[in-house]
This record gives structure tokens, sequence and C-alpha cells, in this order.
């Protein structure tokens, strides 16, 4: 069993799990599917001062805070007990347009010659780290979501929001990923 989950799996695998758990959600109690509210009901279970964002009812979120537990637990997991030992395999265009900049070690989830605490003190990796960090939790915070929120969940509630932040979300990546990064790469 063991083996026949360290395989490779067709990407659709996931896209119709996560597909079903969406109406699954809904059908059991009206829940959204999402994992960004959980930092402010870990904030308002632990920290419950005078602060009106923090005063309501977390405990009837506490599914989506056992929920978030599982996806640590699952990486955990994954690492572990599924860890391959081979390098991660990218498509050879984006190989080459990395190795123009330095970047050919692909033997952790993410480039070690980015992420890494000695690149946390020069200012490319301030940018990529701590800055990148900021604008993803300040974006999730002003769109009222994240993109598994708003694309899944509300996407499939046809929520006129939810596909506005969708399309921002993808234009954003678009940007990101053939403007800012590689300019962010050169320095």
């Amino acid at each position: 069993m063991l083996e026949l989950i360290r395989q490779p799996w067709h990407w659709s695998a996931a896209g119709i799990l996560i597909g079903l758990v969406v109406p699954l959600l809904l059908i059991l109690g009206n829940k959204n599917f999402g994992i960004s509210a959980n930092l402010r009901h870990i904030c308002a279970a632990c920290f419950p001062g005078n602060i009106p964002f923090f005063k309501y009812n977390w405990r009837k979120e506490i599914w989506n805070l056992f929920f978030a537990v599982g996806i640590i637990l699952g990486g955990f997991i994954a690492a572990t007990l599924l860890h391959d030992p081979e390098q991660v395999k990218i498509a050879p265009a984006l190989a080459a347009s990395l190795a123009e900049n330095g970047i050919d070690d692909y033997s952790n989830l993410v480039p070690t010659q980015l992420f890494n605490w000695g690149n946390l003190l020069t200012i490319q990796g301030f940018l990529f780290i701590v800055v990148g960090g900021f604008l993803v939790g300040f974006g999730t915070r002003y769109a009222g979501g994240c993109t598994s929120g708003h694309a899944i969940s509300g996407l499939a509630n046809l929520q006129l929001p939810s596909l506005v932040a969708t399309i921002c979300f993808m234009v954003g990546g678009f940007i990101s990923a053939n403007l800012i990064v590689p300019f962010l790469l050169k320095l």
C-alpha cells in the first residue's frame, strides 16, 4: 500500500478529491473550504482580548483548525515517510531558465539557492521570503480569503467576488512569474 502512495499520481486525482470536498462540506454543515481564516481563529482562541475583530464564536469553526492540523500532519508524513530521494522534476525549459540565474539545486521542494536561512539576510532573500510573505498575507486578508477559498468554494457557490478575486490571483501570478521573479533573480 505504501508503495502505491509513493508513486506519482495524475494531477486529476487531487482535483477530483478536492472537488468532492466542497459539496461534502456544504452538505454536512454549510461550511466553506479555505485555510486562511485559521489564523483569525487561532488568534481569537489564544488572545481573547477586547479586539472586536476577534470577538466571535471561534469554536463554531474548530473543524477548520483540525483541517489545518491535518495539513501539517500530512506534510510531515509526506516529508518523512514518503520522501523521494530524487531531485524534484521540473520542465526542461524552466530548469534552463533557472540555471541561467545560478539555481540548479532541486533536492528540496524549493530551490535551496533561494530559500535558506543565509539567503534571508540578502536583499534578494528578504524580498522573496519576507516581503513576499507579507504580500501574500496582506492580499489574503484584503481579498477576504485565500486562493483555495475563493477559487474552489467561492466559484462553486457562484460568488461574483470570488470570480473577481480568482482572476486577480491569476493575473498577479502571471505578472509575478514572468516579470517580477525574473527581475529579482537578477539581483
